[in-house]
């Protein structure tokens, strides 16, 4: 039986631990992590995916404060989505797709800021409305695949059609 429960509640290490076995003990590298650096996770919208009957850890789903800097300097927060990460033995069993739609549940309908995540279009647009349509002029610190660069926003979010991706830092204070 798959919990969802918040990953606050998980130990650390074995957060790290699931996260170099879904993605590599390379994952550091990724553009992904640039994007976010700094921040420190959105408790709150962060789950993970337990097996109540063995007690382990099958699933983590990370949500992070970023911005899209447009053009003209000025930030747009969001919140970016992932690593959604499932352990080897567990995927295509439906613990990715049970961590986001917890994670959905938590935000308000038309309410929520702009998501963005790096992922396959083909999976999350089909099942989350998330799509690279919005993301064509945007840029990330470090390579990227454009049609892997997603967005899910309601239709009247007014998103900057150019700007870069990074973490949400707020202006200092004068």
């Amino acid at each position: 039986m798959i919990s969802i429960i918040p990953l606050v509640e998980i130990d650390p290490a074995l957060v790290e631990q699931l996260l170099d076995a879904a993605f590599g003990k390379d994952r550091h590298e990724r553009t992904a992590y640039k994007v976010r650096e700094g921040m420190n996770i959105l408790e709150g919208l962060s789950v993970a995916a337990v097996d109540s009957a063995e007690n382990e850890l099958l699933g983590s789903l990370q949500c992070w404060p970023v911005a899209l800097t447009d053009e003209q300097g000025k930030m747009h927060p969001m919140i970016m989505v992932g690593p959604v990460a499932v352990h080897p033995d567990c995927q295509g069993e439906g613990v990715g797709k049970a961590m986001l739609g917890a994670m959905l549940k938590e935000l308000q309908e038309g309410e929520s800021l702009p998501l963005v995540m790096i992922g396959d279009p083909a999976y999350y647009d089909r099942f989350f409305d998330f799509s690279p349509a919005r993301t064509r002029g945007w840029t990330l610190p470090g390579p990227w695949e454009p049609d892997r660069l997603l967005v899910r926003a309601h239709e009247t979010a007014k998103l900057p059609k150019k700007g870069k991706l990074g973490p949400w830092v707020r202006p200092a204070s004068p």
